[in-house]
């Protein structure tokens, strides 16, 4: 039903959008603000209320990853006015001068933000000039006690023979190498060679024991009992969990991939001023509860947080870690054209062993 309205709010959008044409005066004297964000990842309703309390027409769009977005933003074939991409995409786009500094006075509701998600931001945004954090989440290890002798702390149980065939990875580059470079003590943005070797060697090991790479998929699996231990990322995991008490999600303690998705205004925005009030309004608490609870993924608003009417969600360590409590915390990092092209040639050697 979510996926139905949500094409159905898109194709009204867009079909609004090419018969009114491009110019502010289409939609009266506020104007419009264009917003480009990964599917199914805000409640239509909060648009809706947007477009109501503002006078604003929002022109929505979707995309499936930052590989697929950065190209059709960089083409101008659209000119985005609010942007929603992933760390390591934002460091990216910040390196390539493609983003606007954020007018903070224009966006009062920037104070509902939790200063670690602002802290974690300092490692693709250093000077938190360009971004303003959406959700968030973690990587970790999702067990099944009923299956699991002992409880798990560390991702070398991703190594442990007794769990042969009953282990799902990730099959995802970055995610895949984050875990063997975090399990030998190493960053997981590292260009070493040396280190990125010793990580493929040891996925090469590993590999005997996986009963499958997967993304989505490792919910149901997990759910219904296929696989013992799986690598899945906080927010699945918060699912995976209800529908399976069994189940139990863990922060290794070497430490893993802490994830932020933030809003961005690109340097071309035309509406720059709708943009900032768009951001202003997703940051308000009712609004980021209105969307949590659509998406299910982590709101770095503390306000919203103190709004969550389930106080195990509200004081689940899953949803909402205290990041301070924990070591070794890495997001994402673009690591230029030649350390992408290093990564994907190791994980194709990984593969095909």
């Amino acid at each position: 039903m979510k996926k139905l309205y949500c094409l159905i709010f898109i194709l009204c959008s867009s079909l609004s959008f090419l018969l009114t044409g491009c110019g502010n005066s289409a939609f009266g004297e506020n104007g419009q603000v264009i917003v480009y964000n990964w599917g199914e990842y805000i409640d239509p309703m909060a648009i809706d209320m947007f477009e109501e309390e503002t006078g604003i027409k929002v022109i929505y769009e979707e995309f499936e990853t930052n590989e697929i977005m950065y190209p059709k933003m960089v083409s101008g074939s659209t000119v985005y006015d609010v942007i929603c991409p992933s760390d390591y995409m934002i460091q990216k786009m910040i390196e390539n001068d493609l983003l606007a500094e954020i007018n903070f006075d224009h966006i009062p509701n920037v104070v509902n933000i939790g200063t670690q998600y602002f802290e974690q931001s300092k490692e693709f945004d250093p000077e938190n000039k360009y971004s303003i954090p959406y959700c968030f989440g973690t990587v970790g290890i999702l067990y099944n006690k009923t299956m699991v002798k002992e409880p798990i702390d560390s991702w070398a149980v991703l190594w442990d023979e007794t769990y042969y065939d009953n282990i799902l990875m990730q099959d995802s580059v970055r995610d895949a190498f984050m875990v063997a470079l975090k399990l030998n003590g190493y960053s997981m943005n590292t260009l070493n060679q040396t280190e990125l070797e010793t990580a493929k060697n040891a996925l090469i090991q590993q590999k005997k024991l996986v009963q499958a790479y997967v993304i989505d998929q490792v919910r149901d699996k997990m759910i219904s009992g296929e696989a013992a231990i799986g690598v899945i990322y906080s927010g699945e995991a918060i699912y995976t969990i209800r529908e399976n008490p069994d189940l139990v999600y863990v922060i290794p303690k070497e430490g893993t991939n802490v994830w932020i998705d933030s809003w961005v205004i690109p340097k071309n925005a035309v509406n720059k001023e709708n943009a900032e009030a768009f951001i202003n309004f997703m940051c308000r608490p009712d609004i980021a509860l209105i969307n949590f609870e659509y998406i299910t993924y982590s709101t770095p608003n503390t306000a919203a947080q103190a709004l969550i009417e389930d106080n195990d969600i509200r004081t689940s360590p899953i949803a909402f870690p205290d990041l301070s409590l924990y070591k070794n915390l890495e997001t994402f990092q673009y690591l230029g054209v030649e350390g992408t092209e290093l990564y994907n040639n190791l994980w194709k050697e990984v593969k095909v062993y």
